[in-house]
């Protein structure tokens, strides 16, 4: 017995033709003889609760939105179809007029495995959060412009103090993101390996560091006033003197459904890069 395809469709709350849209291609599919569902990219628990039942889940928004549902689908490893109603789009596979039922329906997609990181925060010895991420983790100052102090180490090993606005620690696919901005290296999106690197770091030679796959990095933050820890650019974390991050590759990783060629990325990469500069 066949059993029935199940489509998740994640639609951005704030952009009302998304929501338009994924009403519009789940009676396509529906047509086809796939079940769906849909649900507000924003509903962390609800993705959790019904990603295991989905054959692929859909997302409608930008790469905010794909790294909303990676976190959320992150212990399912469904498969994520992401099409772009964003800007920039680094992270999309198909825009709006791309949208193709009877593909989609028949899986003619190959998957791409990405990192994804896990972070572990803790005060006093004690862990008090974590999360996982699929771009970067921050450790960063608060409101105040004042540098924040970092004692880093690699693998239990010291590393050094930066003196700095913080640090990344991102996955490939974050290189394109902050880590970019910054000035670090692009690193193609299978890439197992992470880099780290500091913001604006003071009387530092040291601008970025790609470390070896299975890597772990610990940050002991020294500051007298307030400091983030920020997941993905989406969730803070405030932090005190003292507390600690680790940050290392997750054992869960995110699945994206690719019609493309395989080699896509170098091409997408100019393009993106052009439209940012012109």
């Amino acid at each position: 017995m066949q059993v029935m395809k199940h489509f998740i469709f994640l639609h951005h709350p704030r952009l009302p033709h998304s929501l338009t849209l994924a009403q519009q291609w789940a009676r396509e599919l529906e047509q086809l003889g796939a079940r769906t569902q849909l649900i507000s990219a924003w509903n962390h628990k609800e993705i959790q609760c019904h990603a295991p039942e989905a054959t692929l889940v859909i997302t409608l928004g930008g790469d905010g939105t794909i790294l909303r549902a990676a976190r959320a689908c992150a212990q399912a490893a469904v498969p994520i179809l992401a099409i772009n109603l964003g800007r920039v789009g680094f992270l999309s596979e198909w825009s709006p007029e791309q949208f193709d039922a009877r593909a989609v329906m028949a899986e003619t997609y190959w998957l791409e495995e990405r990192v994804m990181l896990h972070a572990l925060w803790s005060r006093q010895g004690k862990p008090f959060g974590e999360s996982v991420a699929l771009n970067d983790v921050v450790v960063g100052r608060g409101k105040l412009a004042r540098v924040i102090r970092l004692a880093t180490y690699i693998d239990d090993d010291y590393l050094k103090t930066f003196v700095a606005d913080g640090a990344i620690v991102a996955t490939a696919t974050g290189s394109t993101a902050y880590v970019f901005a910054t000035g670090g290296p692009i690193l193609a999106p299978e890439v197992k390996t992470l880099v780290l690197v500091p913001i604006a770091p003071y009387l530092s030679q040291l601008k970025s560091l790609v470390l070896p796959e299975g890597s772990r990095v610990l940050f002991r933050l020294e500051t007298d006033h307030d400091a983030i820890l920020t997941i993905d650019g989406q969730v803070d974390v405030e932090l005190q003197n003292g507390d600690q991050v680790l940050v290392q590759a997750s054992q869960h990783i995110a699945r994206f459904a690719r019609f493309q060629p395989r080699t896509y990325f170098y091409s997408t990469l100019v393009e993106r890069l052009h439209e940012r500069c012109v």
